[in-house]
C-alpha cells in the first residue's frame, strides 16, 4: 500500500504539476531587484579592506570620530520611562501625546490651528511612512490627482507615490550650472501645471542638492501655488538639524498657514533626535474646520490599518518625554544645534581645504547650502574615481553626506575631490 501512494503521488506530480518538485518553479521568474542606490554605498564601503576608506554616503548623523550618536536628552528620557512602560498596542493613530507635541514643532505653539482643532494628525513610521500615508490618502480621496515633485529629489519620494499608484510629474528645482536653486523655471512649472495639482516641497534643508529657497523665495511660491489651487505636501525631515534652530527651518510652512494654504506635512525625527531605528514620525493635514480634520483621521487610520495596524511605542514615549519636559527640550534645542553647527563647521573645514590646494573651481556652493548634504558637482566618473583610487563612497550623483566629514578626513577628502577635477571643470 504504501509503494501504491508513492506511485500515485509520483503521477498526480506529474500530470497536474503540482508535487514537491513543481514547488521550486513558483518563484523562479522572480528576478534580483536592484540593490538601493544609497544603501549599496554603505554595503560597498563595509566590504572595503582599505584602512583609509571613508563613507560619506551614509545619510546618518556621525560625530567628529566618525562614530553614531545617542543625544544626551534621549538618554534621559530612557532612563525616566524605563520599566514604565508595557508592550501593549498603541491606538491607530498613535501616541497622542506625541502627536501633540509633534504638531506645536511644526505649526508653532500658539498655533491657531491647534486650538481650533483643524489638524488631523496620527503618528506615522517615520518620515517615509508619512510620505507613503499621505500617497495613499492622495489616491484613495483625489484619485485623478498627480504629485509634481522636484528634480532632483530623495530616490524614495519617488518609489513611494509610484507604489501607491499616484501618477507622477517634475518640476524643475536644482540649476546645475549654478549650483543653486532654477527659482526661474520652477515658477513657470508651477504656473504650467493644471489647478488644483499636489505639490511635494522639502521644508528646509533639500535632500539631495542642500539648495533651500530664501525667505522672500518661500513666499512667491506660496503666492503662485495658492493663485493655481495647488496643495502644498512638505517633507520637513530636518527640522533643527538644517540651522540648528526648530522654528527657523519651519519658516516655510508657517508662510504657507500665512497665506491659507492647506498643507501636508510629513515629520521625522530620525536626523534632529536621532531616533533613526525607532521610526518616528507624524502625518499631519490641515483641514477647513473640526469635523473635516475628525473625518480625515479618521480615513488615515483606516489606511494605516491594513498596512501596520498601528506604530511603534518606545520612540513615540522618547519624544513627548523631551519635548513636553522644559529642561530636557533645552537640553535637545542645545544638542541639535551642535550637530548642526558641527556640520556647517565642516562645510566650511571641505571649502576651505579646496581653495589651499589651489583648486581653480569654484566651492562656494558647499557652504551656500544647508542640511546634512552637500550636491557637489561631481559627475558620475569623478566619484568612481574617488572609489577605485581613494576609497571614498558616495552616491553617483556626487551628494556628499557632511556628517561622513570629521576634521581627521576632510584634508584628505579635499585632496582627493582636488585630485580627480583639476584636470577639467565639473
Amino acid at each position: 500500500m504504501a509503494s501504491r501512494n508513492i506511485i500515485c503521488r509520483g503521477i498526480l506530480s506529474k500530470k497536474s504539476g503540482f508535487g514537491i518538485r513543481s514547488m521550486s518553479s513558483w518563484w523562479g521568474h522572480v528576478e534580483p531587484a536592484l540593490k538601493d542606490p544609497i544603501l549599496g554605498v554603505t554595503e560597498a564601503f563595509l566590504a572595503d579592506p582599505s584602512p583609509n576608506k571613508v563613507n560619506v554616503g551614509v545619510g546618518a548623523y556621525r560625530d567628529d570620530n566618525g562614530k553614531p550618536v545617542v543625544l544626551q536628552c534621549v538618554r534621559e528620557a530612557e532612563r525616566r520611562i524605563v520599566g514604565k512602560q508595557n508592550m501593549e498596542y498603541l491606538p491607530m493613530g498613535g501616541n497622542v501625546k506625541m502627536v501633540e507635541e509633534t504638531l506645536k514643532l511644526a505649526y508653532g505653539e500658539n498655533s491657531s490651528l491647534l486650538k481650533e482643532k483643524r489638524i488631523a494628525a496620527v503618528q506615522a513610521l517615520s518620515g517615509t511612512g508619512a510620505c507613503r500615508l499621505f500617497a495613499d490618502f492622495q489616491k484613495r480621496f483625489k484619485p485623478d490627482s498627480e504629485i509634481y515633485i522636484p528634480v532632483p529629489t530623495w530616490s524614495n519620494h519617488h518609489n513611494i507615490w509610484r507604489d501607491a499608484q499616484v501618477p507622477q510629474k517634475t518640476f524643475h528645482y536644482y540649476l546645475p550650472k549654478t549650483k543653486g536653486l532654477d527659482f526661474e523655471s520652477l515658477m513657470v512649472d508651477i504656473e504650467n501645471a493644471p489647478n488644483g495639482s499636489f505639490f511635494l516641497l522639502h521644508a528646509c534643508a533639500h535632500n539631495p542638492t542642500g539648495v533651500d529657497p530664501t525667505e522672500e523665495q518661500w513666499r512667491e511660491i506660496s503666492h503662485q501655488l495658492k493663485v493655481k489651487g495647488h496643495f502644498p505636501f512638505f517633507d520637513m525631515a530636518y527640522q533643527g538639524f538644517a540651522s540648528g534652530d526648530p522654528e527657523r527651518d519651519a519658516k516655510a510652512i508657517r508662510i504657507f498657514l500665512e497665506d491659507g494654504h492647506s498643507i501636508g506635512c510629513a515629520q521625522s525625527y530620525a536626523k534632529n533626535m536621532g531616533l533613526y531605528g525607532q521610526r518616528i514620525g507624524c502625518l499631519s493635514v490641515v483641514c477647513q474646520d473640526e469635523k473635516e480634520a475628525v473625518a480625515v483621521k479618521s480615513q488615515l487610520q483606516q489606511i494605516a490599518r491594513p498596512m501596520y495596524s498601528n506604530p511603534p511605542v518606545h520612540g513615540a514615549q522618547i519624544v513627548p518625554t523631551i519635548l513636553g519636559d522644559p529642561d530636557l527640550k533645552n537640553l535637545w534645542l542645545q544638542e541639535v544645534k551642535g550637530m548642526a553647527d558641527r556640520i556647517i563647521g565642516m562645510r566650511t573645514a571641505l571649502k576651505e581645504n579646496l581653495e589651499k590646494l589651489g583648486s581653480s573651481l569654484s566651492w562656494q556652493h558647499i557652504t551656500d547650502q544647508i542640511g546634512m548634504f552637500c550636491y557637489s558637482g561631481l559627475t558620475p566618473e569623478q566619484v568612481d574615481r574617488l572609489t577605485n583610487e581613494f576609497h571614498i563612497y558616495m552616491t553617483r550623483n556626487g551628494r556628499i553626506s557632511m556628517a561622513g566629514v570629521t576634521t581627521g578626513n576632510v584634508g584628505y577628502l579635499a585632496n582627493a575631490i582636488h585630485e580627480v577635477t583639476k584636470s577639467g571643470s565639473k
